[in-house]
């Protein structure tokens, strides 16, 4: 129950915010249960799916947690501000990478693109029933897998690679499992971690990806899942060589139930070419993001 806290909102943003200011408040403790998604839309007047994702965003900023059936609870030690925005005094002379913003001087024109994709709208408008993915953006995106060995499978488009991985391991994963993941990693997927309830087991990385031994001792340790970087791997920038993903592959085939998950964040932008793991174990997904190549808002 949430006692006399009263939620407040119209939108998602809105939403998350005022649970935010109850859980800074103490009026939302930590353990304390958040209403059901359709309780909460219906106490507020809102779709179903507006409080769904707000409570994305929760989890994402490290607020709550999801508890299976249980439902969603405020984190035991919530995260009053994501990652992203504590700020970090830059030494003189340095280089700011932190953000893993593209340089805006090295990004293509969009403008006629995207004058001819409004053009092709107002011809044609997006109407409830359709296919969800453009058939020639699909096409171009299986082409591109295919190219670079990733082995065919169903194909999706969501807002960016952390929805994408957070998509993936909400469906295979259950709170309280372990999951395989790099260290140094990614801070935002650190962040989801324990924002989904996960147990993160951490795995070494060198200049040539994820040590082998180290994947093999989290599989060890009970890792439900692996989470790995194809290349530009942040922060070290490692890219897994052909000789460590044949390494890889062998110690994933001995454990062919764990989901995999490949991050390929940087296609388009880096010279390495990737060595896909896809298909060595039952359950996998290949993530591809245009944030760097084309720009952030386009993802």
């Amino acid at each position: 129950m949430l006692g006399e806290y009263r939620i407040t909102g119209r939108r998602a943003a809105e939403i998350s915010a005022s649970v935010e200011r109850g859980v800074a408040t103490g009026a939302l403790p930590p353990g304390h249960a958040l209403p059901p998604l359709r309780e909460l839309a219906d106490r507020l007047g809102v779709n179903p799916n507006t409080v769904a994702a707000a409570y994305r965003l929760l989890r994402e900023r490290g607020v709550i947690e999801t508890a299976g059936r249980r439902g969603s609870r405020v984190r035991a030690r919530p995260v009053s501000a994501p990652r992203d925005q504590i700020r970090v005094e830059v030494p003189a002379g340095a280089r700011d990478l932190s953000t893993g913003d593209p340089d805006p001087r090295l990004l293509p024109a969009l403008a006629p693109a995207l004058a001819e994709a409004a053009a092709a709208t107002d011809a044609r408008p997006v109407l409830y029933g359709q296919e969800p993915l453009d058939a020639e953006f699909a096409r171009l995106a299986r082409a591109a897998f295919a190219a670079d060995g990733v082995p065919a499978g169903p194909l999706a488009a969501t807002s960016g690679s952390l929805d994408a991985i957070e998509r993936v391991l909400a469906a295979h994963l259950r709170p309280g499992d372990a999951l395989a993941v790099e260290d140094p990693g990614w801070g935002s997927l650190l962040d989801l971690v324990p924002a989904l309830g996960l147990r993160p087991l951490p795995v070494a990385v060198d200049d040539e990806g994820p040590l082998p031994g180290e994947i093999r001792r989290a599989l060890a340790e009970g890792a439900r899942a692996v989470v790995l970087t194809c290349r530009a791997q942040n922060p070290t920038g490692a890219a897994v060589s052909e000789a460590r993903a044949r390494e890889l592959r062998e110690v994933l085939a001995a454990h062919p139930e764990v989901l995999l998950v490949e991050d390929d964040h940087g296609h388009g932008i880096v010279a390495p070419p990737p060595h896909p793991l896809a298909g060595t174990t039952t359950h996998w997904a290949f993530v591809r993001s245009v944030a760097k190549a084309y720009g952030p808002d386009l993802r």
